[in-house]
């Protein structure tokens, strides 16, 4: 864990002491949008052009923002189209390494670097910021075209839909406020809500975190009961982005984040609902569960002082869903 300051590496975890014990994300720092024609997107530079093998992303297993541009990978088609490395999953004094000592870890396939901060650096060599994964890298440019997993799901939904013929959209423009209003809501009490909690450092700002979380958990398996996506029929972003921290609920955040209250498996509609998901066509395989754990308790020190990775849970993800009846609701 640590952290670049103008290119220079520093190791260290996350200060809370200004935030009276809460846990505060770092922002993205690159932000440009691939377009069908490289023109400029809603914010960045222009010249990020839709092409087969220009773009390459680096990723984590164990990372749920990562998580989410491996699945859009796999929903659209773009497999083919834009390669991946994956780090190894332990994140210690070196940050994410490209170790191959794990199984399911690649190296560096573009550059053969040692370091994910190595490719920060190569794209600004004063960068400074947390050295996060997803990476999406140009190599027409040289450079990150975006590190801000939630802005490159929304171009794979489009941007190359000329390209693969792949017209599924997971955000369409009728639906996308509302897409917006749940995103919001999820991010910040349950994709960072497990973080906050989990990070914290005062019973206040732990207590504050877990209540949130919990609310909205029971918000969500109640809005779940009648419909069988978060929009009702319509299967979108929104239902992906809280996917890849109910993937990993039981796992680890039940436990090492002290999310304690209840388990995925005793929300009853959560349950089914995130288990079709784990079914759907293709995402299956872009869930590594040995990296999750492993990820999450050994290089969470201050946390896990003595890196003991428990034994997993004993959760059968193949046990049908029983939602379909819910598409005539």
């Amino acid at each position: 864990m640590g952290q670049l300051v103008k290119g220079t590496w520093q190791d260290g975890w996350y200060d809370t002491d200004a935030t009276g014990g809460h846990f505060v994300r770092d922002t993205a720092r690159f932000r440009n949008w691939i377009t069908p024609n490289g023109e400029p997107g809603p914010s960045g530079a222009g010249g990020f052009a839709a092409e087969s093998g220009r773009y390459h992303l680096y990723v984590s297993y164990a990372c749920p923002w990562a998580h989410r541009t491996l699945i859009f990978r796999a929903l659209k088609g773009l497999s083919p189209h834009i390669g991946i490395s994956v780090v190894h999953p332990d994140m210690l004094s070196e940050g994410w390494t490209f170790a191959t000592g794990f199984p399911g870890t690649t190296g560096d396939d573009l550059h053969g670097l040692s370091f994910l901060r190595d490719i920060y650096i190569r794209a600004r060599p004063d960068a400074s910021g947390r050295v996060t994964v997803p990476v999406l890298w140009d190599r027409a440019q040289n450079t990150i075209a975006s590190n801000e997993s939630a802005e490159i799901i929304r171009m794979f939904n489009t941007a190359f839909d000329d390209l693969t013929g792949n017209r599924d959209d997971y955000a369409p423009t009728s639906l996308r406020r509302e897409i917006d209003r749940i995103n919001a809501r999820i991010y910040s009490d349950v994709n960072n809500g497990v973080y906050k909690a989990g990070f914290a450092t005062t019973q206040t700002a732990y207590d504050d975190a877990v209540t949130a979380l919990f609310e909205t958990l029971d918000w969500l398996e109640a809005r779940l009961t009648y419909n069988r996506y978060l929009l009702g029929t319509h299967l979108t972003e929104a239902d992906w982005r809280l996917f890849t921290t109910l993937a990993r609920f039981d796992a680890v955040y039940h436990g090492h984040f002290k999310c304690s209250r209840t388990r995925l498996v005793e929300f009853p509609n959560l349950w089914a609902y995130t288990r079709e998901l784990y079914q759907w066509p293709g995402v299956a395989e872009t869930v590594h569960f040995d990296h999750i754990s492993r990820h999450y308790h050994y290089s969470h020190a201050t946390i896990n002082p003595n890196r003991i990775v428990p034994v997993p849970p004993c959760t059968d993800w193949t046990i049908p869903h029983a939602r379909d009846h819910l598409l005539a609701a």
